[in-house]
């Protein structure tokens, strides 16, 4: 149990870090062939043959030294890298940081030492819990009385929820979302009733209204749902009506394009087991972010027309 819960762990931290940072990784110095050589092992789970190659990169290329230190410490700290090595990990972003003080990378590689502490510090508390456990069911079970295993109790929580979210879906259609910026709360309301609220992640740059395109602000407004999306690279996306009429006549004083391509929706595709974690960060480009399971609850509560009320 101690290891699923460490692997758990591993995931909800680090591949939500690899979110924020893949669009990252898809630019730079990704032309040279040797780069895309090692990215392309890494994709395949070849972990050793894509590090083999960036150490050739890094002594042959001291100028790409960053970018390479960078992609190194997401490998070894890679939750499916069969030989992650945190320790090894660490080494790449605090080398990265000592060395390359201007380099863009180097907010990244913060984030990434502070996530690899957090991780481990868990997994240690864990591990002493577990101890803990064992100790206490075999005193018990010295004494012949029967307990009730933490699997159990966890498989018990998970019919617990699949009841609750079967009740949502039972709820009908709702009328109204409210997101409220301030809070990172996302409300689903039928006639006024509350059906749920979601915690929500934002654009990067969350405060005040979105003015023009590319400011990675959320808007602040009254829209509507007016189209979806069962295939998009967030895994499902509800389309939210911005720009209004009022944003468009913002941008045009302004002398601006008012963007567009707003949604709520969930997380990147084959990263969505980092489940609530995401709202850690304000990641998104102003669309608003919720759990894979959650935006399957507001696809079915939510039809096209559905006014959608953003306050600051």
């Amino acid at each position: 149990m101690c290891k699923k819960q460490s692997r758990r762990g591993e995931h909800l931290y680090f591949l939500f870090a690899c979110i924020i940072i893949t669009p990252i990784l898809m630019y730079g110095c990704s032309a040279r062939p040797a780069i895309k050589e090692a990215n392309d092992f890494s994709s395949q789970g070849n972990y050793k043959a894509s590090l083999s190659i960036y150490e050739q990169i890094i002594a042959r290329y001291p100028a790409e030294g960053d970018r390479v230190l960078f992609e190194m410490g997401l490998i070894y700290a890679f939750p499916r890298n069969q030989e992650k090595d945190y320790q090894k990990a660490l080494e790449c972003f605090q080398k990265l940081i000592k060395d390359y003080p201007e380099s863009g990378y180097r907010h990244d590689s913060e984030v990434m030492i502070s996530l690899i502490d957090d991780v481990t510090h868990k997994d240690k508390r864990i591990i002493k819990q577990q101890t803990q456990i064992e100790t206490l069911e075999q005193e018990v079970k010295s004494k012949g009385n029967e307990i009730i295993t933490q699997q159990e109790r966890i498989e018990a929580l998970e019919q617990a929820v699949n009841s609750k979210a079967f009740a949502i879906q039972n709820y009908g259609s709702a009328d109204k979302i409210l997101i409220e910026k301030k809070e990172r709360r996302l409300t689903v309301i039928s006639k006024d009733k509350v059906l749920k609220t979601y915690k929500i992640a934002l654009g990067g740059n969350p405060t005040g209204p979105k003015e023009r395109e590319g400011d990675n602000k959320t808007p602040e407004g009254t829209y509507v749902i007016d189209s979806r999306n069962k295939d998009s690279r967030y895994h499902l996306s509800l389309h939210i009506s911005y720009p209004n009429e009022k944003d468009k006549k913002r941008a045009k004083e302004l002398g601006v394009l008012p963007g567009g391509d707003i949604m709520i929706h969930g997380i990147k595709n084959d990263f969505g087991w980092i489940d609530h974690f995401h709202t850690r960060f304000d990641w998104t480009k102003g669309c608003i972010a919720v759990t894979d399971g959650e935006i399957e609850e507001i696809d079915k509560l939510v039809p096209d027309g559905t006014v959608v009320e953003i306050r600051p």
